[in-house]
């Protein structure tokens, strides 16, 4: 019997990014490929990339790069690009770096089994299309091998919103979401196998709409036929789009005991001029208005939030605008870039901030967001919080989960096991976790 193959995978960028890789190891896995952490050992290695952050194409490239003295040494080495710089870039790639073997788009993974076996025979493959055949169908999982407590599952991909800083809707394609009954097979077989905590996926995840038994589901109405699941304990999803969010949404989160009580729900900017040129078809005042409708439904709701910096035209007024926004939601965590250039989207063609001045902005705006974050973690001190654990800690008898409000806690607990579900008192906050014990 031969030897198995080894696969290398390399991830960049976004939940579904880890979640797609997950599935082209498990359809590589049908070609005798099992995966090393060692791109060293590797008979193929996978860059499943990312467009979103700046430069990303050429970090690709510089990646790529070190790879030239291994596919020198290894002649039979398979070299493949995949994700949405694949899509971006395409042929684009294997003209600059003709180390390239495999150039595959995030719609096309289902088809890597036919792509690895060309690259066998010495050809190039390039699968940059968004086939009509559902990939999720094909890339059903193989070996049904036990997984960790949590899990991602992309249930909706692709946007219709064309923000004008982003590339995801020329990457991911239109919005498309995926019948229920294939999503509740999903989860099922990821519950059976040890899963306890899913995370629902998409790019615009709250705009769900797939076909369910009496016509198309709502995301809230999804989450009611997982919370019937025995043995799955709790339920998250992200990211969210404020246009989005609907009435049976929010209810859910008051009265679904598995939804979890985070909600990361992007505002971008605080100022209605600045949300008007990146096109996000809502205003500060309306965002407000809704951060109060979920907060009434449940009031312990932790918020996370992205925003964008120094976007073209913003002013200083506009600025303000954003952190008067941060001052009264109050988030719990956020995510925060200084705005950089995306070629082909509509903002890159604007008269752009200076980047000394987007750089003290986005450190004014880090500066308060750091400080919420700290606050809203203080303030879990002396509450009671359940918190799956996910990993052993660093020291003996210690264990790593995360609570309700996906904050990090460490918990002295030597007779529990990854998976456990524990009530845990949080008995200190430090800079990037908490410090609990077992209740009982």
């Amino acid at each position: 019997m031969s030897a198995p193959k080894k696969l290398f995978i390399k991830t960049y960028g976004c939940q579904m990014n880890v979640y797609d890789s997950e599935r082209m190891a498990e359809a590589l896995g049908g070609q005798g490929y099992v995966e090393t952490k060692s791109a060293e050992d590797a008979d193929m290695i996978l860059l499943n990339t990312c467009h979103i952050r700046e430069k990303a194409a050429e970090k690709v490239y510089s990646e790529l790069g070190r790879f030239k003295g291994l596919k020198a040494e290894k002649p039979d080495l398979k070299i493949g690009v995949a994700g949405c710089v694949a899509q971006a870039e395409g042929e684009e790639i294997m003209r600059r770096q003709p180390l390239v073997d495999l150039v595959v788009g995030p719609q096309s993974y289902h088809r890597l089994p036919e792509m690895e076996a060309k690259t066998r025979e010495g050809e190039k493959a390039l699968d940059t299309d968004f086939p009509e055949e559902d990939k999720f169908e094909k890339l059903k999982s193989r070996p049904k091998a036990k997984r960790g407590p949590t899990a991602f599952l992309t249930v909706q991909e692709g946007c219709d919103k064309f923000c004008a800083f982003c590339v995801v809707p020329y990457t991911r394609g239109a919005e498309v979401s995926r019948p229920a009954d294939r999503i509740l097979r999903e989860a099922n077989d990821l519950v059976e196998r040890g899963v306890r905590e899913i995370t629902l996926l998409g790019q615009n995840v709250n705009a769900y709409h797939g076909a369910g038994p009496a016509g198309d589901m709502t995301l809230a109405q999804l989450i009611w036929e997982l919370d019937k699941i025995d043995g799955l304990e709790r339920i998250r999803f992200t990211t969210s789009h404020p246009n989005d969010m609907q009435d049976d949404l929010i209810e859910a989160h008051g009265t679904c005991a598995k939804l979890m009580p985070y909600l990361h729900l992007p505002v971008q900017a605080g100022s209605d001029k600045i949300l008007k040129r990146m096109n996000r078809s809502h205003t500060a005042e309306s965002y407000l208005r809704l951060i109060e409708r979920i907060r009434a439904a449940r009031a312990d709701i932790l918020i996370s939030g992205d925003f964008i910096v120094g976007f073209p035209e913003e002013t200083e007024e506009d600025f303000q605008a954003t952190l008067d926004l941060i001052e009264e939601v109050k988030y719990g965590t956020a995510y925060s870039f200084k705005y950089s250039t995306r070629p082909g989207t509509p903002a890159a063609e604007r008269p752009q901030v200076p980047a000394a001045e987007a750089d003290e902005r986005l450190q004014r705006l880090q500066a308060l967001l750091t400080r919420q974050q700290r606050e809203v973690q203080d303030s879990m001190v002396g509450r009671e919080l359940g918190v799956l654990f996910e990993k052993p800690g660093r020291f003996e008898g210690q264990m790593v989960g995360k609570s309700d409000y996906l904050h990090a806690v460490h918990v002295q607990a030597p007779t529990s096991q990854v998976g456990d579900l524990a009530r845990v008192r949080i008995v200190s906050s430090g800079p990037n976790s908490l410090a609990g014990e077992l209740i009982g």
